[in-house]
């Protein structure tokens, strides 16, 4: 009998995606890892392998299909049985249609009938399923996510069963509700309306959420370049031979995460309830894809040697602009780098990453006065300002890991350590 090819889970967090792409056809055979399709999910399009061998009798969602959640057929391979059968007649598939807007909400639904549905789920001593984003929204409205009535696959809690009931509930932060962006009038200008793909989406909804969350406090200071520009030049000669060639940003990679390991207090995650401290240093570096912003990883970067950190950087960020990344190597990370000195951006504030907690932001090197040893003379100075989560770093620990940045950049043979 046939065997159905179902929307995957690209992702933890993913409930939803676009079929961008199919790569086959009806009456085309395929084996196990062979690439069927291009998926769009919140973060990256990823490549969907195949891991049933047969032939495609039927593509049930057309590609450029919006929307499609997880666990829907999207195509039907024919199974053991059926090999040998006469060829699959071509299914003809709709044309995705656009996803009807949801209309307005006038007023909250009662959220009674749900909270009475939580000692009937306490009675059967359940083990309560939720989404990673289901959790973080109810955290930050104060929902009891025993109150609620889980509508995804085996009853799990998704984000709209959350946003569903969290309009009747008292949120601690009144903010945390997102506001739909009003219509924009038509002043007679000519435009071209461009249609958000998921991953812009998903950088405005985590961005609003950030800033209406999150209560931000900016720390710039100003640092020294020379001696860090004079090793990486050094480094450089020495590691041609290996066909390595270090850029500034690898080192502030690493800079970065020897900083929030000398001040654990910044190494944190505000959680609601608790204060999650991190044993090691993940930094998210910032990516600008064509798709949009991505963040990939390098995991551990404080134990890692700077040859290795580019390496692995250059290898992250091509894939990055290709849309290739898997979800482990975006997801996660403990505080964030986001570097605009190569526009020549000298000072901005960045907006943190949640869950992280810290975000560095850092600005071009530039020639400009400054006291070395007690004179006035010039320097090579960059300026770098972190954003930290005011809930869980207060500012005399947010200083100090500023501190601990300046100093390793100053004196760059720490990183080598």
């Amino acid at each position: 009998m046939p065997i159905a090819i179902k929307m995957p889970a690209l992702s933890p967090t993913m409930e939803e995606g676009t079929l961008a792409k199919w790569l086959v056809k009806v009456g085309d055979k395929v084996s196990s890892g062979d690439i069927m399709a291009e998926i769009e999910t919140d973060k990256a399009t990823m490549e969907f392998e195949a891991v049933d061998e047969g032939v495609i009798t039927a593509i049930e969602v057309a590609e450029g299909s919006e929307g499609v959640k997880v666990g829907t057929v999207i195509a039907l391979i024919s199974g053991e049985d059926d090999e040998g059968g006469p060829a699959p007649t071509p299914k003809p598939v709709a044309a995705p249609t656009p996803k009807a807007e949801a209309p307005p909400v006038v007023s909250a639904p009662a959220a009674a009938p749900v909270a009475a549905q939580a000692p009937a789920l306490a009675a059967k001593g359940e083990r309560l399923v939720a989404s990673p984003l289901a959790k973080r929204i109810a955290g930050l409205n104060g929902v009891d996510l025993k109150a609620i009535q889980g509508t995804g696959p085996g009853g799990r809690i998704v984000k709209a069963d959350v946003e569903a009931v969290k309009v009747g509930v008292a949120a601690p932060i009144a903010a945390a509700t997102p506001v739909a962006a009003p219509a924009l009038p038509d002043f007679g200008i000519p435009f071209q309306a461009e249609k958000l793909n998921n991953v812009r989406k998903t950088i405005a909804r985590r961005l609003t959420e950030a800033k209406q969350t999150i209560p931000h406090i900016y720390l710039t200071l100003d640092i020294r370049l020379d001696a860090l520009l004079k090793l990486r030049g050094e480094l450089n000669k020495a590691l041609e031979a290996d066909g390595v060639k270090l850029s500034v940003n690898d080192l502030l990679i690493k800079a970065l995460a020897k900083a929030l390991i000398r001040v654990p207090k910044c190494n944190v995650s505000f959680a609601g309830e608790e204060l999650r401290k991190y044993a090691r240093a993940d930094i998210s570096v910032a990516v600008a894809a064509p798709s949009g912003l991505i963040t990939p990883i390098i995991a551990d970067a404080a134990a890692k040697g700077v040859a290795q950190i580019s390496t692995e950087m250059k290898v992250l960020a091509d894939k990055a602009r290709e849309g290739k990344l898997m979800p482990h190597e975006y997801q996660g990370g403990t505080a964030s780098l986001s570097n605009l000195g190569m526009f020549g951006i000298k000072q901005f504030d960045a907006v943190i990453n949640p869950p992280q907690a810290m975000i560095m932001a850092v600005g071009a090197g530039e020639a400009r006065p400054y006291v070395v040893d007690g004179a006035l003379s010039v320097a090579s100075v960059m300026s770098a300002t972190g954003s930290f989560d005011h809930r869980a770093i207060d500012g005399a620990d947010g200083a100090q890991l500023m501190q601990a940045f300046k100093d390793l950049i100053e004196n760059p043979l720490g990183l080598l350590a």
